[in-house]
């Protein structure tokens, strides 16, 4: 029998009634002739309501205790639809990560999977078993409750996936993987199929359908992934590779924005490589994710260092770079959003960037910082221009 690794996001469970239906999913899927196991995540708003709790306690809450906390969501999401599952009258049991040893290293809140021993899903599963996974968590080599980041029940599933040669498939509240975010455009497209190096850049930069994690594994290990309704009634999005594909590449295939992150300049410090070496080496080191970055011409032995990051993360951040700048000469800028196209056609097609510059010029948006990959070309700009500016391009490129 073919193995299937379903995974259901938080809205998807959110509610009871919820739950019975992706049970239904289950044991209809199970009964085509598949062996199924589903990943869960915590239901509806469960992890902000664990987070705000935690938040109540205290204003920087230990990591470990956190983690700890927040992996609760999942497990109750997975018992309950195995309870659901053995009340239509079929087998199932759920398991947390610590059961089915998702070991992973890295630090809490955003931990990497080392590995996952799936003799225990196996067996399951041999025994006529649907399996239901608690996603986002895994263990630690010190045998502490870790979690994956926002998002990492999606890494969960295509991880098992791998290890389980499995079909993939990720049900959420959407219909697929939209050209752009339809709530933000009401014209935008959805796609049939996308490449997992354009979901990559995507997800990487504000569309919040995939977990980036989840399609790098996804991609080193060729496991094609198919993103639908959690209805299972609607044609979804496959994301495979491009030469898959059979088609020419649009040259601009998406377009995301996040308003998740903040801009950081140092002003007037010593222009020494140096300096500035070990100031990025530091943030590296707490796993603050630095995206774009930029950095003004030497004038008198001094530049501007300019640099986004999460807004989550601004508050470790600041402690690292007060030490470089003496308190002083830090401007923050709250008030940007990041504005991103991807397509594997830029690789082959000159002029993009000049076309979308002329459009922010020709209606006033101002561009911020810039940076770009061999698909990707991102900008950051007011928050103020971004409904304009996702409406300009989404028309100029037919998205």
């Amino acid at each position: 029998m073919a193995v299937i690794v379903q995974k259901y996001g938080g809205s998807s469970v959110a509610t009871i009634e919820k739950i019975k239906n992706v049970a239904r999913l289950l044991v209809k899927k199970k009964n085509e002739g598949n062996s199924v196991v589903a990943v869960v995540s915590a239901m509806g708003d469960t992890t902000d309501n664990l987070v705000k709790l935690a938040k109540d306690i205290s204003n920087t809450p230990d990591k470990r205790e956190l983690d700890a906390l927040l992996s609760t969501g999942e497990m109750v999401s997975a018992s309950l639809i195995s309870m659901a599952i053995k009340e239509i009258g079929e087998k199932c049991i759920s398991y947390t990560a610590y059961q089915v040893g998702i070991k992973t290293n890295g630090v809490y809140g955003k931990s990497l999977i080392d590995s996952i021993e799936c003799s225990k899903i196996q067996k399951s599963l041999s025994e006529g078993n649907i399996v239901i996974v608690a996603g986002f968590q895994g263990i630690s080599e010190n045998g502490d409750i870790t979690t994956l980041g926002r998002g990492g029940s999606d890494t969960s599933a295509v991880a098992l996936a791998v290890q389980l040669n499995a079909v993939c498939e990720i049900y959420t509240d959407v219909e697929g993987i939209y050209s752009v975010d339809p709530r933000k455009y009401k014209n935008a497209k959805k796609l049939d199929v996308i490449d997992y190096e354009e979901m990559l850049e995507l997800s990487s930069v504000g569309a919040g359908v995939m977990h980036s994690r989840s399609i790098e594994l996804a991609e080193k290990y060729k496991i094609p992934v198919y993103v639908a309704l959690n209805s299972g009634d609607k044609k979804g999005t496959y994301i495979k590779e491009a030469n898959d594909m059979g088609m020419e590449s649009k040259i601009i295939t998406g377009l995301a924005t996040s308003d998740d992150d903040v801009a950081v300049t140092l002003k007037d410090i010593d222009f020494d490589i140096n300096i500035i070496s070990t100031l990025f080496s530091e943030i590296a080191n707490k796993r603050i994710n630095i995206d774009m970055i930029s950095q003004t011409a030497p004038m008198n032995g001094k530049v501007n260092v300019s640099f986004t990051l999460p807004k989550e993360e601004l508050k470790d951040c600041m402690n690292i770079i007060n030490k470089y700048s003496g308190n002083k000469n830090i401007a923050i800028d709250e008030n940007i959003t990041k504005f991103s196209v991807v397509g594997i056609g830029m690789k082959t097609t000159s002029g993009v960037a000049a076309k979308i510059f002329k459009l922010f010029s020709d209606n006033k948006i101002e561009v911020k910082m810039i940076t770009t990959s061999e698909i990707r070309i991102t900008c950051a700009i007011k928050q103020s221009d971004k409904a304009k500016a996702i409406e300009i391009v989404a028309e100029q490129f037919n998205l």
